[in-house]
């Protein structure tokens, strides 16, 4: 055996067995056959190596080749766990902070092309109408069939202002459709707050980062100080948000839970099971809550949305959610690159697992709009008030007003979002019974 191949052999088994070596262990040491080191399938895989620097037509560098052999092992393993080079390394961490380049969607891969799992609020792809599940084929001219996710990713980062056509296949739709989507810096704040109704309030988390929940317990606090602190009810939105810090799920869903488990964490041996429990304090006073999901909320979405289904803290009101029930660890390498390998399943309190089954909604609701149709159903019925000489009601004479912009205001939020308008009236009949006990 040459220098050159024992040399491949070392590099290999040193990232095979990382663990092993960093601990000072010996790499001959007794173990049992599942930690026995596969000599025979190194030599193969050394062999390879040497054979592709003999025969190759052209000449690829070492560090090339051995970077192609990890993302092999790791994309091998599941859609989750790949190998981050020194500039996806770096996008990562920013990432979490909220600032990213690039379109502004969160993929993985199904049946070779690239998956939409989810567009991310106010970005160039969500403005361009890039949607949940959409499947892109190509890219500009470029078939994605075969691409690695780590491939696919490349062609869609670019200089901001520079454009992109992604080719889609839509479920529903009769032919692909070409979207162009131009690039730009992503900024992405991950929470947004506004008052739909007197005495309701709504939260929007569109990503789980290291700001989440902080921002979160300061827009409850203006979402009291605009209401007069009358909150009767908050919608959380988690529509399309695909996921992010394991931490931050936890510490937003304790933010709305005072005892219990909030999720567990278990890997791969017996003693490596992680609860994660509530703390004494509800930052909402107990006040009735609707999650809205969809399709598109994943992971670190399902994990507060099985929490609070699971401890009856809110209903859940939308469409089955993703289904990833995997916990990814990020672990650097020390040259700047890392590996993000999935290392556990997670676990709602009621011990449930939602990995590739997703969390049914409490209350489902089909994925529709509102439209206008001035048809004949539409003619308003005849009543008292239209009959010639009624009596009018002495009594409401000054509220007609309030009542005309109110009704204005449902049915604009009707047409502009079916589900969370639902939402307020579930939480507006949540507020009438409970009146009704009293």
């Amino acid at each position: 055996m040459n220098t050159f191949t024992r040399k491949t052999i070392l590099v290999i088994t040193g990232l095979v067995l990382g663990v092993v070596l960093t601990l000072g262990g010996s790499v001959f040491a007794k173990r049992n056959d599942s930690q026995a080191i596969p000599l025979e399938d190194i030599r193969t895989l050394s062999e390879v190596f040497g054979k592709i620097k003999k025969n190759y037509v052209e000449d690829i560098p070492d560090k090339t080749l051995l970077e192609n052999a990890i993302r092999g092992m790791l994309t091998g393993l599941d859609p989750h766990s790949t190998y981050l080079d020194v500039s996806s390394y770096k996008e990562l961490r920013v990432g979490t902070s909220g600032e990213f380049g690039g379109l502004g969607i969160v993929v993985g891969i199904e049946d070779g092309f690239v998956k939409v799992i989810s567009p991310i609020d106010d970005t160039p792809a969500d403005k361009a109408g890039i949607k949940a599940g959409d499947l892109i084929i190509r890219l500009d001219e470029t078939p994605v069939k075969g691409m690695s996710l780590d491939e696919a990713v490349k062609l869609m980062r670019g200089k901001p202002g520079t454009s992109i056509d992604l080719l889609i296949v839509r479920e529903g739709a009769d032919k692909p459709m070409k979207i162009a989507v131009t690039r730009d810096k992503i900024r992405v704040k991950s929470v947004r707050n506004r008052t739909l109704d007197e005495g309701y309030g709504y939260v929007r988390i569109s990503q789980f980062q290291q700001r989440t929940t902080k921002d979160l317990r300061a827009a409850i606090k203006n979402l009291r100080k605009e209401n007069k602190n009358k909150l009767y009810g908050l919608i959380l939105d988690l529509r399309n948000n695909p996921g992010g810090l394991l931490d931050s799920a936890v510490s937003v869903s304790d933010t709305f839970l005072t005892k219990g488990n909030i999720v567990s964490v278990k890997g791969r041996g017996n003693n490596s099971e992680l609860k994660h429990q509530a703390t004494p304090v509800d930052y909402t006073n107990g006040i009735p809550i609707v999650v809205l999901v969809n399709a598109g909320s994943a992971s670190a979405s399902e994990i507060v949305a099985g929490a609070l289904q699971d401890h009856q803290r809110a209903i859940l009101m939308g469409e089955k959610t993703f289904g990833k029930g995997s916990v990814q660890s990020v672990v650097p390498l020390g040259n700047n690159t890392a590996i993000k390998l999935t290392t556990a399943r997670y676990y709602t309190p009621s011990g449930r697992s939602i990995q590739a089954e997703g969390i049914e909604p409490d209350i489902i609701l089909d994925n529709f709009r509102i439209t206008e149709n001035k048809g004949a159903a539409d003619i308003e019925r005849v009543k008292e008030a239209n009959l010639s000489k009624h009596l009018t009601n002495d009594t409401t004479k000054q509220k007609k007003q309030g009542v005309k912009q109110n009704k204005d205001k449902r049915i604009s939020l009707a047409k502009q979002d079916y589900a969370l308008y639902e939402a307020l009236n579930v939480l507006k009949g949540m507020k009438l019974i409970s009146n009704r006990k009293k």
